[in-house]
Parts: structure tokens; sequence; C-alpha cells
């Protein structure tokens, strides 16, 4: 059975941030910059509507588990859009999405993916799919919107319009935490719903109309009241409401491998100062290895009694002046082996020219060839 990830109010106003410290708008806000990140970051890689939605919707489903204090919204938000990508058949490359958020953050917000930023989000993607359960699949409105806009009749023009501006109300929804609350199917009708009374289109007829349906979408989905519509709108008109308090600067975040879950009960313990080493004197470097003293020259190192050459001014007889200067003469070769002279004469056929030899005749060839055999071939060879 699948796990289910819609909650109430009162559940949203319980997470772990909250109890780690964080307040309501400060965590609403911190769910909106990341969805605004996952949103430019994949519009920047040309990823897909369905793609940037499914990373949302694991934005989401991760802190309901989990602290922004111990996870950076950022690199939790790089790690969601890798693995949507990989589940709606679009991947890109943990490098490219790191480089992307690079140029889209500023140096603080860059601080919390560490020195090694690859490695902390395929990290924090183990974490992320443990969290969500592996429970990949996610459906969103923009499926249902096209399909429940199709089936409304009336001037084709409003109704372009209509659809274009729910479309967009679905965009922004993701910034919310719309999709922990309602299904897809709901989310589409309330954008739907929003759209045509800002633009004052009232939807008075659809295809399939039934005498027992009062509004539109009781064809499409039942049991449910304009109030729950209507908080649906009024979370999204939210987004757009001047009143907002600016946002404070948030200090730049630890990476994930380094960030430990605060606990504001326990008191921080400051580590003693060791006391300072002594420095002594620096030891003076050794003295440098004296080289050994080069080779003589060949022409030097060989005795002088192997030079076959005698010096200017020798007599002739140097050799029996000076015996014990040259080697004695080397014997002279024998053969490695004495064959014996042949017992018996050659043939006769050795040495005997090829004219004296006597001819060598073949036996007559029968007529016909060896082959045809003539006409008489079986009287001469019967057998």
């Amino acid at each position: 059975m699948p796990p289910c990830w819609y909650y109430e109010k009162k559940e949203l106003k319980d997470t772990p941030s909250m109890r780690e410290g964080i307040s309501f708008d400060t965590e609403r806000r911190y769910r909106k910059e990341g969805a605004r990140f996952i949103l430019n970051c994949g519009t920047s890689m040309s990823l897909g509507h369905n793609t940037i939605a499914t990373g949302v919707v694991y934005f989401h489903r991760f802190y309901m588990f989990h602290s922004f204090k111990t996870f950076p919204r950022f690199v939790t938000a790089c790690c969601c859009l890798l693995l949507a990508g990989k589940v709606e058949e679009t991947p890109k490359k943990c490098r490219d999405i790191i480089k992307c958020a690079k140029g889209i953050l500023t140096e603080d917000q860059y601080f919390s993916f560490g020195d090694d930023p690859k490695e902390e989000v395929m990290t924090l993607e183990r974490i992320l799919l443990q969290t969500i359960k592996f429970d990949l699949q996610v459906d969103h409105p923009y499926h249902f919107l096209l399909k429940y806009a199709k089936s409304l009749k009336g001037d084709q023009s409003k109704l372009q319009k209509v659809a274009q501006m729910a479309w967009n109300f679905v965009n922004d929804s993701l910034s919310t935490t719309v999709c922990l609350q309602w299904e897809p199917e709901i989310i589409a009708v309330a954008m739907i719903h929003l759209a045509s009374k800002l633009t004052k289109f009232a939807v008075v007829d659809w295809i399939g109309k039934q005498p027992s349906q009062s509004k539109w979408w009781d064809m499409f989905v039942s049991d449910i009241t304009i109030e729950i519509l209507e908080d649906i709108c009024h979370q999204v008109l939210d987004l757009y409401s001047k009143n907002q308090v600016q946002p404070e600067n948030s200090p730049p975040q630890q990476p994930p491998s380094r960030s430990v879950s605060p606990n504001h009960n326990q008191k921080v313990v400051v580590p003693p100062k060791l006391p300072e080493e002594k420095i002594e004197a620096p030891i003076p470097p050794a003295e440098k290895p004296v080289a050994p003293p080069p080779h003589p020259p060949l022409s030097e190192a060989i005795p002088q009694h192997y030079n076959i050459y005698p010096p200017a001014g020798f007599p002739a007889n140097y050799q029996q002046m000076y015996p014990s200067s040259f080697p004695p003469p080397m014997p002279p070769m024998q053969p490695m082996m004495n064959y014996p002279p042949p017992s018996q004469p050659p043939p006769p056929s050795y040495g005997v020219p090829s004219t004296a030899r006597p001819p060598v005749t073949a036996p007559p060839m029968p007529q016909g060839g060896y082959y045809g055999g003539g006409n008489n071939y079986r009287q001469r060879y019967p057998k």
C-alpha cells in the first residue's frame, strides 16, 4: 500500500523544522525559495514541466520528515531535481545541475554545498529515496487541467485565456504546500475556478452535462464544496500579497555532511584552550655529502699491454724485447669436426654427364588418353 502524502493544516504546523525553532513564516519562505530555485534551474536546463513539478513535490515531502536546519534547502533542491530527471526520463548530470546552481545562487547560498558539491548531492539522494519511501510516481494537475478545460463550452478565445491563466496558477501553487493537502484533480478544478473568476467567464454549459450537476466540476470531482476551492485559491493568492514580511538574510548553512541537528535544551560546550607549544631553535641543515671523485677515462683505466699498436720509436723486434707486455699468440684454429673420407666410391651416376646416361622412356599411352581410353579401352584393359 503506498504511503499517504496528504496532511491536515495542523500537521503542517508541527513539522521537524518548527520543532527546532523555525517559525511558520520562515519555513514557508524556505519552501518558496526552494521551489522557485527548482523552477529556475529546471527552466534554464530546458526540463519539462512534469520534471520540475516532480522535483518540487519531492522537496515538500522531504521536509515533512527533516528540518531545514539539518539539510540546506538548495542542496536538497538540487538533489530533488536530479532524482526527478531520472524518474521522468529526462536525466541531467549532477555536475550540470551544480554548475547551473552556482550561476543562480549567491556566494553565501552556495557555501552550503561544501568543498565537494557532487558528493554532497549524491549522498543526499540516498537519504531522499529513503525519506519518500521510494514512492517515485507523482501525478500533477496539468493533465487534469487540460482535460477539464476541453470539456467546457463557450467562447474559445476566453476559454483559451482561462486555461492559460489556470496553467500559470498551477505553476505558482508549487511554491505553496497545496500539493501536500489536496489531490491534483482538486487543484486543477480550483485553478480553473480562480482563472474564471478573474477573467469574469461564467461556465454555464459543458460536455456531458447532467440535470443533477449544479456545477461543472461535479462531473469530475464529487463532494467538493466551494469553501474548499476558495481556500486553495486564497493560498495561491497569498503569494502575490504585498503585506508579506521582508525576509531576513539567513546565515550560510553548513553542508549536510557537517550539519548536526541542534538541540536547544543542551548547552554548548566550549573545548578548553590548549597551551601553546614552545618553539625550539631551528636545527641547522645537514651538510651536503661530498660527491666521490669521478672515474678515470677509459683509455687510462685499460692496461698498456692491451694496446696492440706500439708507441712511436719502438724497434721492429719489440715483442721479443718486451715479451711480458703482450699476450701470448692465439693457437691456430682447429676444425670443429673431422669427417673421415668416404669408404665406398660414389655411384656411377655421380659426375657422369647427362648425355652419357641411358634415356628414360615412358610406357606408350593408350589411344584417347589415360582417362578416355579410346573406343577399345575395355578390350585392352579388361580388368
